[in-house]
């Protein structure tokens, strides 16, 4: 049996996270000694083991507490689908570590990045799926605008577009050591901007809304983090401090 010292040692968690657990009913103690003392077994041990495993996943503790209370929650069946989803996280790190050195590389000169490796997730198609899924989130009608003006481009100039774009990131991960706030960086920002304009002219309200989008949606973010860690982050907080400049 452990104290809540003991295992809150052993697991890494704090007591006070473990008293919450109890008082939330996802992890009760095996038995309260005489003395008001909870005191765990190994059963608890597994369940803690199994609460850790789906908070590293990012679940909420209702989530979890819903899942682990169910009469069908077989521990070892929970424990095969951990392993897969660590196993797509490691690949998902790995293939992002891959990339990051080579981003490193490429901006140090090194070894010329394709633009196809810097953003592999940003084909026509995609995009046309996130234009669908615009429609269904904002203004119809400026969505099928903004895909009947890409669509007008020729081939030649949709790669001059997509290659601009993918330039104007990789400046900006270049340049986040310098700051948000930095003439560098807002200059970019301000390209970026202007950027926007081959596929529709959002107003202040809207480019905030497209900086949130990029860290909101995993797609989006995912493909900006194969640029630099905390791209996509580091552009919000940039296109926050444009958009102040300008309301100014």
């Amino acid at each position: 049996m452990f104290t809540v010292k003991q295992l809150s040692t052993l697991a890494g968690v704090t007591p006070r996270t473990l008293h919450h657990y109890d008082e939330i009913g996802l992890l009760k103690p095996s038995r309260i000694g005489d003395n008001g003392y909870r005191y765990y077994g190994e059963e608890s041990l597994l369940r803690l083991q199994q609460i850790l495993f789906y908070r590293e996943l990012d679940m909420p503790l209702e989530d979890i507490r819903k899942i682990m209370g169910r009469r069908d929650f077989d521990v070892l069946s929970a424990l095969e689908s951990h392993k897969q989803s660590l196993k797509k996280q490691m690949e998902r790190t790995q293939r992002l570590l891959r990339t990051v050195d080579n981003t490193i590389e490429h901006l140090k000169g090194k070894n010329k990045m394709s633009n196809k490796n810097l953003f592999e997730g940003f084909s026509e198609e995609e995009q046309e799926k996130l234009a669908q899924e615009a429609e269904q989130k904002y203004d119809p009608e400026t969505v099928r605008e903004s895909n009947r003006k890409w669509k007008s481009y020729s081939k030649d100039k949709k790669e001059a577009i997509l290659a601009e774009g993918k330039s104007i990131y990789v400046d900006l991960a270049a340049a986040m050591s310098k700051g948000a706030g930095s003439k560098e960086v807002q200059a970019v920002i301000a390209r970026w901007h202007d950027h926007m304009q081959y596929f529709w002219s959002p107003n202040d309200d809207q480019l905030l809304g497209l900086a949130d989008l990029y860290n909101d949606d995993p797609r989006f973010r995912e493909n900006y983090e194969k640029v630099a860690p905390d791209l996509s982050e580091f552009v919000r907080e940039a296109v926050k401090v444009y958009v102040a400049k300008r309301r100014k």
